[in-house]
């Protein structure tokens, strides 16, 4: 089976991928002393000036090598949506001819964004439009911001207060991407989002777990989908690999911050993983785990098998959960008529894999 493949970074360097950390190190290498790396963040991430010469504080010599000796490209847009109920969809164009998609989801009290690590998907999940194209490629850090940042010019600086990466891929797969991409969006200097904010959604794959736990703080959530690894082998292929046991335990584990919960995620599937036995089973797999259980209404897509749970099945399992004491919710569905719903990402994936990669890209 083989791991996910990167798009090589060749030629100048992408300015808008660089954390922190990278941006000082390019910097240094310059001759130029570290603190330009806060300023050049604030012009580029918060306030998002791309043209040099307006960046006012910066040498005039600094903003010449800038604009000669690195690349601030990002992907097209190639369509944009908007749903009745306000969601907002972006087809975007990368440079290999590769095309990703992107949502934000407008409440009444937060803006949230749900961003794409990965081209495609190599997990395979049998209810998701994503995982049946297989994976192309690896993002890059600047091709995961760039998701941000289009959505900032649409939609206004301050629109955006929530960022989850629930797109297309699996980002614990991609995490030498993901991490810097995190960094930048946790960054005061750049998108200045608290750690409560930034979700990082995983089907299991517990190596990455172990590595996202040690070094980053953000929200966790867990597409679990199932209580029996019979059920959960056919939805969520890589749990023949990870299976329930191993990936709860690794949960319990986890370095959780103070007054945090773990998300579970919990698509409901007519006749499969919908009945009253299995939320029975669900609330004793999640004893000693500080869990918040999502359930998730299935959003179809063409050619699947499966059916949503009707709303009286959804309530009577939701039922369940909550008289055990677990915080349960039950997801709105959004955007469903631009197949922008959860589960209903597709893009453009060119010459896609299905295999399950089982290394890391780190």
């Amino acid at each position: 089976m083989s791991a996910a493949i990167d798009n090589p970074v060749v030629g100048r360097p992408k300015l808008l991928g660089l954390d922190r950390m990278g941006l000082e190190g390019l910097l240094m290498d310059w001759g130029e002393p570290r603190f330009r790396a806060a300023q050049i963040l604030q012009w580029l991430h918060t306030r998002q000036v791309t043209d040099f010469s307006l960046m006012s504080n910066i040498s005039k010599s600094l903003r010449a090598r800038l604009a000669s000796d690195v690349d601030l490209s990002e992907p097209t847009v190639l369509r944009a949506q908007q749903a009745a109920d306000g969601t907002r969809k972006w087809l975007l164009g990368l440079e290999d001819g590769n095309a990703i998609e992107t949502v934000f989801i407008p409440e009444d009290d937060r803006g949230t964004l749900c961003i794409s690590s990965q081209v495609g998907c190599s997990l395979a999940c049998s209810f998701c439009a994503t995982g049946a194209q297989g994976l192309n490629r690896n993002l890059q850090t600047h091709e995961i911001i760039a998701q941000v940042r289009i959505a900032r010019q649409e939609l206004g600086l301050d629109a955006i207060s929530n960022v989850v990466f629930m797109g297309m891929g699996e980002p614990l797969l991609n995490l030498k991407q993901v991490l810097p991409a995190i960094r930048l969006l946790l960054d005061d200097f750049a998108y200045g989002l608290s750690s409560r904010r930034v979700t990082v959604s995983t089907a299991g794959v517990l190596p990455g777990l172990a590595q996202l736990g040690k070094e980053s703080p953000v929200n966790l959530a867990i597409s679990l989908h199932a209580t029996q690894n019979a059920i959960r082998d056919e939805l969520v292929p890589i749990n023949r690999h990870y299976p329930l046991a191993e990936l709860l335990d690794a949960c319990r584990q986890y370095p959780l911050p103070p007054r945090r919960r773990i998300t579970f995620e919990y698509v409901m599937l007519d006749g499969i993983n919908d009945q009253d036995q299995h939320a029975r089973e669900l609330v004793r797999l999640l004893q000693g785990i500080p869990a918040l259980v999502n359930l998730i209404p299935f959003n179809p897509f063409p050619q699947t098998k499966y059916r949503r749970s009707s709303p009286a099945r959804i309530d009577a399992f939701r039922e369940i959960i909550l008289r055990a004491g677990l915080m349960t919710v039950t997801r709105k569905t959004r955007g469903e008529d631009i197949d922008a719903a959860c589960g209903q990402l597709a893009g453009q994936v060119r010459a896609g894999r299905s295999s399950i990669p089982l290394r890391l890209t780190n």
